[in-house]
């Protein structure tokens, strides 16, 4: 079991997959994350980028050093086509994806599906959910799914995927500029990122938590107050 174990963790540790495949890794992983709705959840994005940018700096120390050109090029290429790919793997499933999912678990998530397009928009739907880790896998096949114009998805996935890998490396690589001490901030770099990340889904839910809780109380008062039916009152009277 432990064997396994380190493996695994091996595999999806950043640092370790940079070292040993360079940019490379950040074309796969990247390519996955974003266009693999069944492993990309469990894959690292805004946490590879950041060591990615960091490694291509001269001023990092204890890392792989990459070039910033290819990193740039292979996060770039990496954020389109796996959105694309999940794009297209959303328009070729959504016949069978929706006779799936019309009960159980699978109907709760196309309705958040919908509700989230329904409330930004498909345009700032796929552009903030680039930005949010987890969305970003499934925003894409979401997209393809509840019919969004193909050049209008890609034109507003390009913009955002750019926006989202080329920010982060090059964050990254500013870190390792400031000199030695720039590697001991990686950590805290990339938790900021992902706390920043989660904001927005955070804010969402509490609203619609508030939401509920004064839907629910207002119910409550209306039943308290409302007044008594007619066959009440009538019976009341004979008696």
């Amino acid at each position: 079991m432990a064997p396994d174990v380190v493996v695994t963790t091996g595999a999806l540790d950043p640092p370790g997959m940079l070292s040993r495949f360079g940019a490379w890794a950040v074309l796969v992983l990247v390519f996955a994350e974003t266009g693999l709705p069944a492993i990309g959840v469990f894959l690292p994005g805004d946490t590879l980028l950041l060591p990615a940018g960091l490694a291509c700096s001269p001023g990092a120390f204890g890392v792989a050093r990459l070039s910033l050109p290819l990193v740039l090029l292979c996060a770039g290429l990496g954020s389109l086509a796996g959105a694309q790919t999940g794009f297209w793997l959303g328009q070729r499933g959504a016949r069978s994806a929706r006779r799936r999912w019309s009960e159980g678990r699978g109907r709760a998530r196309m309705e958040r599906a919908e509700a989230l397009f329904a409330r930004y928009g498909p345009r700032r739907a796929v552009t903030l959910g680039r930005f949010v880790p987890v969305v970003r896998t499934l925003v894409h096949p979401a997209a393809g799914l509840l019919g969004m114009s193909t050049t209008s998805f890609t034109l507003w996935q390009a913009l955002a995927g750019l926006a989202w890998s080329q920010s982060l490396v090059l964050a990254g690589y500013a870190l390792g500029e400031s000199g030695r001490r720039g590697s001991t901030f990686l950590l805290p770099a990339t938790a900021v990122v992902v706390a920043v990340g989660l904001l927005p889904p955070g804010v969402q839910w509490w609203r619609a938590r508030r939401a509920r809780k004064g839907a629910a109380a207002e119910a409550g008062l209306d039943s308290v107050t409302a007044p008594p039916q007619a066959g009440a009152a009538g019976q009341v009277g004979r008696r």
